[in-house]
């Protein structure tokens, strides 16, 4: 390294000439292959997590919040669809937030975001385990196995090469959306939204029951209920956010990300409205049946609950191994998202350099990506070994998942504060694609995240798992105070930060 070059309290070096070509990516993706991972980043929320906002709201507040969110999300992805092709760089949302906010700004945005795709597939394997636990009718003891095969397997896949990942991002993607389309046309024809998604009122004490006739109101708790599910509406579009981490992979990222954006956002509109209304419209009489929202709201597997309603247990089981496929489809590439994000912040300086080496001949961040998935699975097996299997399932269904949650909604903020002064500070850069919602969407982005980051932090189920997030973001910071900040190195994303407010 050459001698330090002190920029607005932080420092940079120069790096020395080795030093990129041992951190080389390489370009694959295109347009599909771009679309397929923003989809099936997000597809797993579709099979499980979504439906347990139904006790903060009911179905129709959680239609209503799910509304809501998809808004934020829109501003979200136009935002970065003009961002992305203009700053074509792996950082991603820290990258943005790098060129609007500076280093400290780039950093804050950035840890948020590793919060957020280091907690999320530790939470998808977990689902994951739940499906094939029931599947297989294994002890739930025996769970963190199909975790450690989880990781092992799609860790393995993901370091094998950037073709493999796109390949199997692409087939994993089409056989989810596959299953959810057998899903719905299975269960079409025997809906009834009156009587199974509207079940669920409030009793005496304020705690939601169940009406055995169905056609409560679509707002048993009113439009705070609507509120109180936004944590859980996320869950139906978290992750998408992570396409730009593929610009440097992508063949011609000006031309393509800004279309495998919007196109993957409008296909998971499309299937989370079908999912909600069509999971939720079916069910069985009998105690021991599957009875629709009331149901939902206490299930793990919804999906496959859906399954063995339509179908009965058996053939349920076979088409639920194939349900299976939507998870592990999110599980992989937010995977890919983690190791790009890693490497990313780790090539610039902001964590520690050693994360950003890339395979010689692979050329996949294999460092990042091994120190992601151990970070993750030592969190679920540390809740689960520490709180044994039923509260630790609890920790990591809810703690966990808004763990994740918290560290997008500030990342979304950022992202999208990021968009606006871009906007103003930096007019005259190339943009191949101008978002059509324009400040007003990034401003309803910011402000929908704001809120959903309140209403996590009011409700005091999951109230700890915001908290363990914030302890994680406040250690972040004091280690960036301390040490990231003098090691800063002059990668692409902070060149072309330091050189735009140069001209």
């Amino acid at each position: 390294m050459s001698e330090p070059n002190r920029v607005g309290g932080v420092t940079y070096r120069a790096a020395d000439p080795g030093y990129f070509e041992s951190r080389g990516l390489r370009r694959h993706a295109r347009v599909w292959s771009l679309w397929a991972l923003g989809v099936g980043a997000v597809i797993s929320g579709l099979f499980s997590g979504w439906n347990v906002g139904i006790a903060s709201g009911g179905f129709g507040g959680l239609a209503l919040a799910g509304a809501l969110v998809a808004v934020m999300y829109l501003g979200l992805v136009y935002s970065l669809a003009e961002m992305s092709p203009a700053l074509p760089h792996t950082g991603g949302a820290y990258s943005f937030a790098r060129s609007a906010l500076g280093p400290w700004g780039g950093f804050t945005t950035g840890l948020a975001e590793s919060i957020e795709y280091i907690m999320t597939p530790a939470v998808i394997a977990y689902f994951i385990g739940t499906y094939l636990s029931a599947i297989a009718e294994t002890d739930a003891r025996f769970q963190p196995l199909w975790w450690i095969a989880c990781y092992a397997l799609f860790v393995a896949l993901n370091y094998w090469g950037v073709e493999l990942s796109f390949k199997v991002s692409v087939a994993v993607t089409l056989l989810a959306l596959a299953v959810l389309a057998v899903f719905w046309l299975s269960a079409l024809p025997h809906a009834d939204f009156a009587r199974w998604a509207l079940n669920v009122g409030v009793g005496p004490d304020g705690a939601l029951v169940e009406l055995p006739e169905g056609g409560g109101a679509f707002l048993p708790l009113g439009g705070g209920g609507v509120l109180a599910a936004l944590p859980f509406a996320v869950w139906l579009f978290l992750g998408i956010e992570e396409l730009p981490l593929a610009a440097e992979e992508s063949v011609d990222p000006r031309r393509d990300m800004p279309k495998g954006l919007v196109l993957g956002l409008f296909t998971l509109i499309v299937c989370a409205a079908a999912t909600m209304v069509l999971n939720a419209s079916i069910g069985a009489s009998g105690p021991d049946g599957f009875r629709g929202a009331f149901s939902l709201a206490r299930s793990s597997e919804p999906l496959l609950d859906g399954f063995r309603t339509l179908y009965g247990a058996g053939t349920a089981k076979l088409l639920a191994l194939f349900a299976v496929a939507g998870l592990a489809a999110s599980f992989h590439t937010i995977i890919f998202a983690f190791g790009r994000q890693i490497y990313s912040l780790s090539r610039a300086g902001y964590y520690p350099a050693l994360l950003s080496l890339t395979h010689g001949s692979r050329k996949t961040p294999h460092v990042a990506l091994f120190g992601g998935a151990a970070l993750g699975l030592a969190l679920i097996l540390a809740c689960w070994f520490a709180l044994g299997a039923e509260r630790g399932g609890a920790a990591i269904g809810g703690i966990l998942l808004n763990m994740a949650v918290f560290g997008a909604m500030i990342s979304y903020a950022f992202q999208g504060l990021s968009f606006i002064l871009l906007r103003r500070k930096l007019p005259d850069i190339e943009r191949p694609y101008r978002s059509p919602l324009g400040v007003p969407g990034a401003a309803a982005a910011i402000a929908i995240a704001l809120v959903t980051l309140w209403f996590q932090l009011k409700d005091p189920l999951y109230r700890s798992g915001a908290y363990a997030a914030l302890a994680w973001y406040l250690g972040g910071l004091a280690y960036f105070a301390l040490v990231g900040r003098h090691h800063l190195v002059l990668s692409p994303e902070e060149e072309f930060a330091l050189r735009a407010f140069e001209r």
